[in-house]
């Protein structure tokens, strides 16, 4: 708690008639309830917080040997290099140059055009794994559930690179 110290008063008074100067009263306060409360809410914040669950990104793989045969009229190939610079094309047209921002538009077109377009996804080894990670994000905004995800190997990546 908090304590008053008080001087003690004097016999007498000085001579030659000045005044006394009062002292100044002295506070002291007690601060160890304060800081008891003050563990106490920083304990109680640390037991009653909930943290965020991690994030996982959750990924059905088929079986290692099923073959599974799709017209190529329903497959859509995007090839993803580096830089984040993603080509896409339907079955066997010529291939179109997007970016991971227009990459949903394109998607929700194409969905529209055909409902059971399967995706194949190649991403470059040396891109970056938050692209890969935005470009599946982007597949699951737009409603895409059936997808194939593989390596870009060098040949298509040449291919792809001769349209920049």
């Amino acid at each position: 708690m908090g304590a008053v110290d008080v001087a003690a008063p004097k016999a007498g008074k000085k001579p030659g008639g000045l005044k006394r100067v009062k002292r100044r009263i002295q506070i002291r306060i007690d601060m160890t309830p304060m800081v008891d409360i003050a563990f106490l809410l920083l304990i109680f914040f640390m037991v009653t917080t909930v943290f965020r669950a991690p994030q996982a990104l959750e990924i059905n793989l088929p079986p290692s040997k099923a073959k599974v045969e799709v017209p190529e009229s329903n497959v859509l190939t995007m090839r993803i290099i580096g830089d984040g610079v993603i080509f896409w094309a339907v079955a066997t047209d010529p291939f179109k140059t997007t970016d991971l921002k227009g990459i949903g538009k394109v998607l929700d077109e194409e969905i529209k055009k055909n409902p059971k377009l399967i995706t194949l996804v190649k991403i470059d080894r040396a891109c970056k794994y938050s692209v890969m990670v935005d470009t599946l994000d982007e597949l699951g905004l737009a409603g895409i559930d059936r997808f194939s995800l593989a390596p870009l190997e060098d040949a298509e990546k040449k291919e792809v690179e001769e349209l920049q």
